[in-house]
């Protein structure tokens, strides 16, 4: 019985501190486009073959969408990459734990997909040569520092290293972290899962795709708004799209 209530202990003062979290009150925590940044980070290709909480084609979708909101509302924007680029060691049977050395200019994660570089032209590109976090590097950080934002809008390949690493860090040293698991990508659906429970445990706001691009524009007023979100979402949330499609349809038939 004493072996159990240890065991037991710990999911139960989870629960209670989720409890107490979440009570009437609580403060909700808004993201701020005037103080918020764009982290791109490891959204690489070679990357992207190593994912299986999604598919190819979701997956694909969500990354280039959290790229284009920052083009969409002007945030400044920070795109990382780790071992893009280098001398590679292969290992083989044949090689021995020694290895050899690939004469391959590009390192194992792959370059940065070009769709994203076109989206920011002016971003800051920090390409890592050996942190697996991104905020171990210094030259990320001061790219971080340098945009002036307390707020980040982040998201990986993968999430329990690229992204978690990341939020983690920025999370400890006083930004509010906004972590977009929909373009965030892992190996299993488990491995995401324990991620996105570690994030949140540490303070880290993990959310949707949907909810980080409604947060930014808050009203359809706005500027950017309506006119430049009903696009964005038909291209990335087609269902959403197709309602907004429907309604001007009908609207054109009763103005007929």
């Amino acid at each position: 019985m004493k072996n159990g209530f240890v065991f037991l202990l710990p999911l139960l003062l989870g629960f209670l501190s989720m409890s107490i979290a979440a009570g009437p009150g609580t403060p909700w925590t808004r993201i701020d486009k005037n103080d918020v940044a764009l982290l791109i980070i490891d959204h690489q290709l070679g990357l992207f073959t190593i994912v299986n909480d999604q598919t190819p084609v979701q997956l694909w979708s969500n990354v280039l969408a959290h790229a284009e909101l920052g083009k969409i509302f002007g945030l400044p924007t920070v795109i990382t990459s780790s071992a893009e680029t280098g001398e590679l060691i292969i290992y083989s049977v044949n090689a021995g734990s020694q290895g050899v050395k690939s004469s391959e200019t590009t390192g194992p994660n792959g370059p940065i997909p070009e769709e994203i570089l076109q989206l920011h032209p002016n971003a800051t590109i920090v390409r890592r040569s050996g942190e697996v976090n991104a905020w171990d590097s210094e030259e990320f950080r001061e790219a971080v520092k340098a945009t002036g934002r307390k707020q980040v809008i982040l998201a990986g390949i993968t999430t329990d290293v690229c992204t978690a690493f990341a939020a983690l860090s920025l999370n400890a040293e006083g930004y509010t972290v906004f972590a977009n698991a929909d373009a965030s990508g892992a190996l299993s659906k488990f491995n995401a899962d324990l991620a996105n429970e570690q994030m949140r445990a540490a303070g880290v706001h993990v959310l949707s795709l949907f909810t980080i691009a409604s947060d930014l524009m808050r009203d359809w007023r706005a500027t950017p708004g309506g006119a430049e979100m009903l696009q964005f979402y038909s291209k990335y949330f087609p269902s959403y799209g197709n309602l907004a499609r429907v309604h001007a349809a009908a609207a054109a038939i009763n103005n007929a």
